[in-house]
């Protein structure tokens, strides 16, 4: 994918402060770019051998040293970390005037970098919306993902801009003031994703021991057994049929109205673990007021709710 004409940022040397999951995937897809990772910090057993592994040309320094080398200074630490760690950078004066400093905080724009934007930095948050386990997959899908992008100014959101394109990333807007719930959102669709996909496995699984794929080897419980190859199809195709349909893609007894249905399995789920109907059934409110099911539907889930809730 190319960048915009003369907007090209020149091979530039990269600091990476924090060589996680995020950080050292980054750097080896901005090394693909013919950029150059000259140095990170490594404060863990973990990241230092994901930096080891990943970066293995990379020096580990302190974040002193890190920020003094660099021309693009990566900050891809927890957002809770972040303010500290940009009132330190700014306080030792050991990121230079010039240097473009990007932190990939998904709820934070602009401001929190304030202190190096005193300071001559360029300020940007460039957040990649998507999920980092530290499988080499996770570089590879970079280049399919899209990444918010906030900047101070119009320069700024060139500079972005070409580096995410750089990289196979498809960049896009992030107003100051929408950052949060830019987040929100990611963390919804994917976290609780996860949330979701993991009850369900545990309800099949309950549903399902002891039997097998029908003429086949029976197939254990551990991830990639019977309930993962039950739910994947699934699942993927409910994801798929969202994103390309929206609200029509809801199907199953909420939308079509069957109420004695959903009654059954809240009391299916209950005997398995009563925090699995409770998701259910939080979820199931939300689904019905999507799909605005019958009354009689909503009674049943609203009763539910308000007798079986466990603090």
């Amino acid at each position: 994918m190319g960048t915009p004409s003369g907007l090209r940022p020149a091979r530039l040397k990269v600091g990476i402060v924090s060589a996680g999951r995020v950080g050292t995937a980054l750097g080896v897809a901005l090394e693909r770019a013919e950029h150059v990772v000259v140095a990170c910090s490594a404060i863990s057993v973990a990241s230092r051998r994901l930096a080891e592994r990943r970066l293995p040309d990379t020096e580990i320094l302190p974040v002193p040293d890190v920020a003094d080398r660099a021309e693009l200074l990566l900050l891809t630490v927890p957002d809770s970390e972040l303010p500290g760690l940009v009132r330190g950078l700014a306080a030792t004066g050991a990121v230079r005037r010039g240097t473009i400093v990007v932190h990939t905080s998904g709820a934070n724009g602009v401001a929190i970098l304030a202190p190096l934007a005193d300071l001559g930095c360029v300020p940007l948050a460039i957040h990649p919306a998507m999920t980092f386990t530290g499988a080499d997959e996770d570089i590879a899908r970079l280049s399919d993902s899209c990444f918010g992008v906030t900047a101070a100014d119009e320069i700024g959101y060139a500079i972005a801009q070409s580096l995410v394109l750089e990289i196979g990333g498809e960049p896009f807007g992030v107003r100051e003031d929408a950052r949060t719930l830019y987040h929100a959102a990611l963390a919804h669709a994917s976290n609780h994703l996860v949330t979701v996909v993991a009850d369900a496995l545990d309800a099949l699984r309950a549903a399902v021991s002891g039997q097998e794929l029908l003429g086949q080897e029976l197939v254990g419980d551990a991830p990639g057994g019977l309930a993962e190859r039950i739910v994947g199809p699934l699942a993927r195709a409910a994801l798929e049929n969202t994103l390309q349909r929206g609200q029509a893609a809801l199907t199953g007894p909420v939308a079509r109205g069957d109420a004695a249905a959903v009654a059954g399995h809240l009391a299916a789920l209950d005997a398995v673990n009563p925090e699995l109907a409770q998701s259910y059934c939080a979820n199931s409110l939300r689904t019905a007021q999507r799909a605005h099911a019958p009354e009689e539907v909503v009674e049943v889930l609203a009763n539910w709710s308000g007798q079986g809730w466990r603090p």
